[in-house]
């Protein structure tokens, strides 16, 4: 591993667009407490990773605190700045086990945990915004707990399918993946505001009109060959931290 000073330098620009996504998901709400993280990959087979300091508020994330940790290395929660251990348990065990999930976001934000909690807590394609999950998600039904070693790997073991970018973390949260910070935190962000749209539609009593498998699975190819929506969305959001004078990437 590289020393404590030339960590902090490496991997400027990922570090920066992780520290805008911690800071704006303060700004929307969808942050709990201290208590949720994101990590990001930066090695060929993303075992390597940045993921924010325990205890740290979104809303004072710099680029530069970010801890770079190995998946492989036994003994992270013995280093003076050892990750929360749930995030290692969660964090770890995917980056571990899942190379295409280079980017893992995991809060327990409002809408998205009201969903975790509903006996069936599938998204279903009931718009525009929740088409981009469909047939992409997957509902773990069998929460054990706080997600330390064997808990995070159960739920790592849940992602081994690419195309499944999305977990609905019953009892407890969600957990989206990605291949960069900008597809990752675009999906997070669709993915809360599809959940409030159908946790409020349920709750007019009136029957819903659903989209039409068909449909929705075209629609959630559009999602995907959207000209670069996500990148343009996380370059947006840096701009107007900068125009706040932001310390962000620090």
């Amino acid at each position: 591993m590289n020393t404590p000073t030339r960590i902090n330098i490496d991997h400027m620009t990922e570090r920066s667009d992780l520290a805008a996504a911690f800071r704006w998901t303060a700004r929307e709400g969808m942050h709990e407490g201290v208590s949720n993280h994101f990590s990001l990959a930066v090695n060929a087979d993303g075992t390597q990773f940045l993921i924010n300091p325990f205890g740290r508020h979104f809303a004072r994330i710099k680029a530069t605190e970010l801890l770079l940790l190995d998946a492989n290395d036994p003994a992270t929660l013995d280093r003076p700045d050892a990750p929360d251990p749930t995030a290692w348990g969660l964090h770890g065990s995917i980056h571990r086990a899942c190379p295409h999930a280079r980017c893992v976001m995991h809060v327990h934000s409002v809408h998205a945990t009201v969903l975790a909690c509903l006996a069936d807590s599938r998204l279903p394609p009931l718009d525009q915004n929740s088409a981009m999950f469909f047939s992409r998600q997957v509902v773990d039904a069998h929460y054990g707990g706080m997600a330390f070693g064997d808990e995070g790997a159960r739920c790592a073991a849940m992602l081994s399918d690419p195309k499944v970018r999305t977990m609905i973390m019953g009892n407890h949260g969600v957990l989206v993946i990605g291949g960069t910070v900008a597809e990752t935190f675009n999906r997070l962000y669709y993915f809360e505001r599809a959940a409030e749209t159908y946790i409020r539609a349920l709750q007019t009593g009136r029957p819903l009109r659903m989209l039409s498998d068909e449909v929705a699975e075209k629609t959630a190819r559009e999602w995907e060959d959207y000209p670069d929506l996500a990148g343009r969305f996380l370059s947006e959001i840096r701009a107007m931290l900068d125009a706040e004078g932001a310390d962000y990437g620090d």
